[in-house]
């Protein structure tokens, strides 16, 4: 995939890049597998924002993604490469031989007209699911389970991929594209290859507004806030931040304070991302 530069005709269109939408197949989606999606500007079923600078944004239908690739044994075509508003990464649209459609995350290689399939015995080809333990060591794979049945919730960004290392007793030793070392049992399943729209990672977005088309709302800097909204805030013209070091805005230490406390996990961890 290629990104386009546009011309500088202004001040926000003269650093700004595109996608080339070269390997998108179909400009509809699948409408059985389309929901609505609401939004809901970062706030929970209290009404309380939970996350900040979430809100606007262009509408989204919310496409139905196959996490699980539970379909087992059965082979799949590729009907088409399409685009998701709601991710990073291309979808590509499944027709299996059922006649069932289904949405999965489209790899770096996958053509239309390939044939895919979840199984313990399938190729070791872009978009064939199989059990970790399963997979040769050395291989690129994404959306990882965690836990046997629960879906892919691991590696789902565009470009990203994660390595098969080893195996250790009953588990696969798997490195994730943040460097991070870790145990996965060997029934979690993972698909193999890369995750396209490898550029995805290159684009300049220009302008506000265009991070304003995707929900995303302007952030303030706490050393312009007053004392009681932000312990970085007040005082006359530009104040360091001082000691005991940054806070976030409830004062808590923020910047390289180690925030995970998951001790159910900690022994899956063989080496940290740092």
């Amino acid at each position: 995939m290629a990104l386009k530069i546009y011309k500088p005709t202004s001040p926000g269109r003269r650093h700004m890049t595109g996608y080339t939408f070269e390997e998108i197949t179909a400009r509809e989606p699948e409408k059985s597998l389309l929901l609505p999606l609401k939004k809901k500007a970062g706030r929970n079923a209290q009404g309380k924002v939970t996350v900040r600078h979430r809100g606007g944004g262009a509408k989204q239908m919310l496409r139905i993604i196959d996490f699980k690739r539970n379909k087992l044994d059965v082979p799949g075509t590729i009907a088409s490469i399409e685009y998701d508003p709601n991710r990073s990464a291309r979808i590509a649209l499944v027709k299996y031989q059922d006649g069932e459609k289904r949405y999965i995350l489209a790899p770096v290689g996958l053509q239309v007209n390939d044939t895919i399939l979840s199984s313990e015995n399938a190729e070791m080809k872009a978009g064939n699911t199989l059990p970790l333990g399963k997979i040769i060591a050395g291989t690129v794979v994404h959306n990882i389970e965690l836990q046997p049945g629960r879906g892919g919730q691991m590696v789902r960004g565009a470009g990203t991929g994660a390595q098969i290392v080893g195996r250790e007793g009953g588990f696969t030793l798997v490195r994730l594209p943040s460097g991070e070392m870790r145990k996965v049992r060997n029934e979690c399943v993972a698909t193999v290859g890369q995750i396209g729209n490898t550029d995805h990672q290159n684009i300049n977005l220009g302008k506000a507004g265009r991070r304003r088309l995707m929900g995303w709302r302007p952030a303030v800097r706490g050393c312009h806030m007053s004392p009681r909204d932000h312990p970085h805030g007040g005082g006359s013209g530009r104040t360091p931040i001082g000691m005991p070091g940054p806070r976030t805005r409830w004062g808590k230490p923020a910047r390289g304070v180690k925030t995970r406390h998951n001790k159910i996990t900690d022994s899956m961890i063989i080496s940290r991302r740092k």
